[in-house]
């Protein structure tokens, strides 16, 4: 099959955008997988109204990838320790959402302005820095490959375990703990999967941005679907449409990837929130009548 052939056809004139895709085939895949765990995962960081802990985990996420870029070690396992340790400060000290919230406002500056000064200490590339912040299609290594993949896969069986105690705290934690779910374990454990699919998350689409794969899929699910199991279906499929779309337009412009996921995923939930208002009209309706 002429791939080549494909290629020029659909996006008009691109003549080597099949050569151009192998080159950042990495990044397609790592792409579609954490699309498909964001768009999971973001399903409970909705219910669980902490979408403001995604941005907090990813500021200091980005500090442990720049420590890491600073003296040479692995980004990926930098930005996993950044990852989880704030993972963890949040999920431990931030049972409350008024303490987690203060919490994360106090961790977020400082990742961010620690993050800042491993970038103005390092002397290599300044395209290597700045794609830890907006992303970048050529970022994934063929080493990192496997552990972003591993790493997802890790996340998606760990949800997949503890998926029912996981809801029902986070749908009714009073009637959880209740009924005897360990409510604590299961806060600590949601964090540490949201940690590490943050760390995967800032290779993609960069530490700024980490909530349009991470959130508004499952925000835009959650305006057309209600149910327990078609919300994180389409979820998935909306958050696996905006990374590996959002790739594959990149590659046809100059742009980094992020501004292309972000209006990807911007779209889609405009285009939910639409049809759901349109939805509850006619619902309204038919009541009156």
């Amino acid at each position: 099959m002429n791939w080549d052939a494909i290629y020029d056809a659909l996006f008009g004139g691109l003549p080597y955008y099949g050569q151009i895709l192998a080159l950042v085939s990495n990044s397609v895949w790592a792409g579609a997988v954490l699309g498909l765990i964001g768009g999971l995962i973001g399903v409970f960081v909705i219910q669980r109204d902490m979408a403001f802990a995604v941005h907090g985990i990813s500021e200091l996420s980005f500090a442990g990838a720049a420590a890491a870029l600073l003296i040479g070690a692995d980004v990926v396992s930098g930005s996993i320790v950044g990852s989880i340790v704030a993972a963890a400060i949040i999920g431990w000290l931030g049972a409350r959402a008024r303490d987690r919230n203060s919490i994360i406002g106090v961790l977020m500056p400082f990742g961010l302005g620690l993050g800042i000064l491993f970038l103005a200490l390092y002397d290599g590339r300044s395209a290597s820095s700045f794609s830890l912040l907006t992303g970048q299609i050529v970022s994934v290594q063929s080493s990192q490959l496997g552990w972003l993949i591993g790493i997802s896969a890790f996340v998606l069986i760990a949800l997949l375990l503890v998926w029912r105690p996981l809801r029902f705290d986070s749908l009714d934690p009073q009637s959880a703990a209740a009924r005897g779910v360990p409510t604590t374990g299961v806060s600590l454990w949601f964090m540490l999967l949201l940690g590490l699919t943050v760390a995967v998350a800032v290779h993609i689409i960069g530490a700024l941005l980490v909530m349009a794969l991470l959130v508004t899929p499952a925000a835009a699910a959650m305006r057309v679907a209600s149910g327990s199991l078609s919300v994180p279906l389409l979820s998935a499929v909306f958050g696996f449409v905006s990374a590996v779309g959002g790739i594959l337009l990149a590659i046809a412009g100059t742009l980094p990837v992020s501004p292309y996921i972000t209006t990807l995923s911007f779209l889609i939930y405009v285009v939910c929130r639409i049809i759901g208002a349109r939805r509850d009209r006619v619902t309204i309706a038919k009541i009156a009548k």
